[in-house]
């Protein structure tokens, strides 16, 4: 079969573990707050209503575009790239070019990060190849000067965080609305766990609390992570009607993969940037 993520691809595994999809998103869901249009994230006040919810409708196109055959993966790139000009077309203007490359950063940057601290440091051609298949999906949709090596993402990366992010109105509020849908405890463990996967800008500007403070807990974690005790730390990450959803982020046995691009796309925008 044809895909478009390689069985072996190092973005498989890393996508195919709910453990690092979750530090993923952690991670995004503090820069996204910060970014200069995430104006656009309460133009339709969709994603602030239900956070949750939008960050598992975001993993349903990330799997489609990993794990299914070229087609479906394909088609879901232009889905993406269909609903993304739907929301411009009722705003009467256009998402900025810059804005759509930070969102590919930023899922290429905390791929990297989070399988690193939950797992082992990658190799120089691993995240370039993570960097490549983003690419991929940032070119198909039509995204302009992206970059084509590793070494220049790195530079365009750094020179994004230090152009695009601001702490707004906006920021606070999606804070607000992260603590009313996660509650006290689980809200302050993804505070540590943003402070241990953003870059030291992001979190100097939300003042999150300094990495070391939670990396022994992820040491011990990774070491234990089969165990019984270490599920129960994962699933309190999420409210319990989530726990099923969460344990569908593991990766489904290659068998299984024509049936994930058959399954029907959530109707809202993706990449948890644009919920329509």
């Amino acid at each position: 079969m044809n895909y478009f993520v390689a069985p072996d691809s190092i973005v498989r595994r890393i996508w195919g573990s709910a453990d690092t999809v979750l530090f993923i998103f952690a991670g995004a869901a503090a820069e996204f707050a910060l970014n200069k249009a995430v104006d656009w994230l309460y133009f339709t006040g969709r994603l602030p209503a239900d956070p949750l919810d939008r960050l598992f409708s975001t993993v349903d196109y990330a799997r489609r575009i990993v794990f299914a055959d070229r087609a479906g993966a394909e088609k879901a790139i232009d889905t993406i790239a269909a609903i993304h000009g739907a929301v411009e077309a009722k705003r009467g203007r256009a998402i900025p070019d810059w804005a759509y490359r930070d969102v590919l950063f930023m899922l290429i940057g905390y791929s990297i990060r989070a399988f690193e601290v939950l797992e082992r440091p990658l190799t120089e051609a691993e995240c370039a190849e993570i960097m490549a298949v983003f690419t991929r999906v940032g070119q198909r949709m039509g995204i302009p000067d992206l970059p084509t090596t590793y070494a220049a993402w790195q530079v365009a990366r750094q020179q994004h965080l230090a152009q695009n992010l601001l702490l707004s109105s906006y920021t606070k509020d999606l804070y607000v609305q992260y603590h009313k849908h996660l509650g006290g405890p689980r809200y302050h463990l993804l505070r540590a766990v943003q402070g241990l996967v953003v870059p030291p800008a992001v979190r100097e500007m939300l003042d999150l609390p300094p990495g070391g403070l939670i990396s022994p807990a992820v040491t011990a974690y990774r070491l234990t992570k089969q165990w019984p005790v270490s599920q129960w730390a994962k699933n309190a990450m999420l409210p319990a009607e989530y726990q099923g959803r969460i344990q569908a982020l593991n990766a489904p046995p290659l068998d299984q993969a024509a049936a994930v691009g058959s399954q029907p796309l959530p109707k809202r925008c993706p990449m948890h940037f644009l919920h329509s």
